[in-house]
């Protein structure tokens, strides 16, 4: 899979540990995340690319504008989480 802004990824390390996060920029080490809420735009995550999942779903730059928009992109993808636990 590759990597590109607007990925959704899955936090496998770290206190963000089973969130869900969109990649808003990154390099070759490390990956800038947020998930709207606990990490606004204002102030994203540095995140190593190995201490990430990469999922299926890739979101037009166009909506990652607002922390709103971010949020409400990832909620079905925590509410499936809550549902599955």
């Amino acid at each position: 899979m590759e990597l590109k802004k607007g990925t959704i990824v899955y936090s496998l390390a770290g206190h963000d540990k089973g969130d869900f996060q969109v990649i808003i920029d990154y390099d070759d080490k490390y990956a800038k995340v947020c998930d709207g809420k606990y990490r606004p735009l204002e102030r994203p995550k540095k995140k190593k690319l190995i201490h990430i999942k990469l999922t299926n779903t890739v979101v037009d730059e166009s909506f990652l504008n607002t922390n709103k928009s971010i949020r409400n992109i990832l909620k079905p993808f925590n509410e499936a989480k809550q549902n599955a636990e």
